[in-house]
């Protein structure tokens, strides 16, 4: 029992929803203390008058938590009962974040009557102890991307990471951000809600209606090797590519759909399998137009301080299409 849905922010401003299917869409409301999607309103009235469930949700800017939530809760006061409300915590740094992120909730709750979702990447997810707010109720919307590099369909049986933290599972999963979906031209975050309509409803607190009990979800199996997408370049064989990687040239054949292991050629990109994180096992990655060295880091789980240092830039402002970054 799943839905498909999509979360999009002013990135994806002008997007028809009548196009794209998707039985949900979680919008980008707020950010920090100041900041209003302009574009979140006509998504919101657009995605309702298509029966579609909804959600929006705050960017945290790390400022006072109390104020950042009445920043939130005073611009979707509409939306509130209609929609499940959401924080999206990346500040991968702070030393207080299981404070500041119980804090916003607690206050959101506390104005609303509305428990929120919290929305982390795995690797935060596992970076702090987060008992206490999965013991107080706040769901969890885990993002991983299991297929890096990858271009993809909706996948509700995407595979889970092997660890999260003091969730036992996942109640909205964010599985790629290479998203292809008819109806728009463009990569979207594609997300899938363990549960049904009427289990949204009651995460949004429609009619007062009481939240679900928690469904038992399958343990996560181990995961396949995360996949990076390599560039090849003058000079570079598939079995140099291999060794490099850790893997054979059969596999990368195989991945690829390389009938002769000796025909490749410069400027053709390829899946390579790396290890997870933690494996010790370097991991690159070929930058992609649009992309930002944030950006980047934080799809790998790590900072653009720590990809400076690692690929040796003056400028992390200057990145360009095709340069390959060490990501770990």
């Amino acid at each position: 029992m799943s839905m498909n849905g999509i979360d999009i922010s002013s990135w994806q401003k002008g997007i028809d929803l009548a196009a794209v299917p998707c039985e949900f869409v979680v919008i980008k409301a707020t950010e920090g203390t100041s900041y209003v999607n302009p574009h979140c309103d006509p998504a919101f009235t657009q995605a309702k008058s298509l029966g579609k469930k909804l959600g929006v949700y705050h960017f945290a800017g790390g400022n006072n938590a109390d104020d950042e939530a009445e920043h939130f809760v005073e611009n979707v006061k509409g939306y509130v009962k209609e929609a499940i409300l959401v924080l999206d915590w990346e500040i991968t740094a702070a030393t207080n974040s299981v404070d500041w992120v119980k804090q916003w909730l607690d206050r959101v709750h506390q104005l609303t009557g509305v428990k929120p979702f919290v929305y982390m990447s795995n690797s935060v997810v596992n970076g702090h102890d987060w008992s206490s707010v999965a013991d107080a109720g706040y769901r969890l919307w885990n993002a991983y991307y299991y297929a890096f590099g990858v271009q993809m369909g909706y996948n509700p049986d995407a595979p889970l990471p092997k660890r999260m933290g003091a969730w036992k599972a996942p109640t909205l999963y964010q599985y790629t951000s290479e998203g292809r979906l008819d109806g728009y031209n463009g990569n979207l975050d594609l997300d899938v809600f363990y549960g049904n309509a009427a289990d949204w409803d009651r995460y949004a607190g429609r009619d007062g209606r009481p939240e679900p009990e928690p469904e038992p979800k399958p343990e996560p199996v181990p995961q396949p090797e995360q996949m990076i997408a390599y560039r090849i370049r003058y000079g570079d064989t598939l079995s140099g590519i291999a060794k490099r990687y850790g893997t054979s040239t059969a596999v990368l054949a195989q991945l690829n759909g390389i009938q002769n292991p000796n025909r490749i050629y410069a400027g053709q990109v390829i899946r390579v399998p790396v290890r997870t994180a933690g494996s010790g096992q370097e991991a690159y990655y070929v930058v992609r137009p649009g992309d930002t060295l944030s950006g980047i880091a934080s799809r790998f789980g790590t900072t653009y301080q720590r990809l400076v240092q690692l690929n040796g830039i003056r400028n992390p402002n200057l990145i360009y299409v095709g340069q390959r970054l060490r990501v770990r």
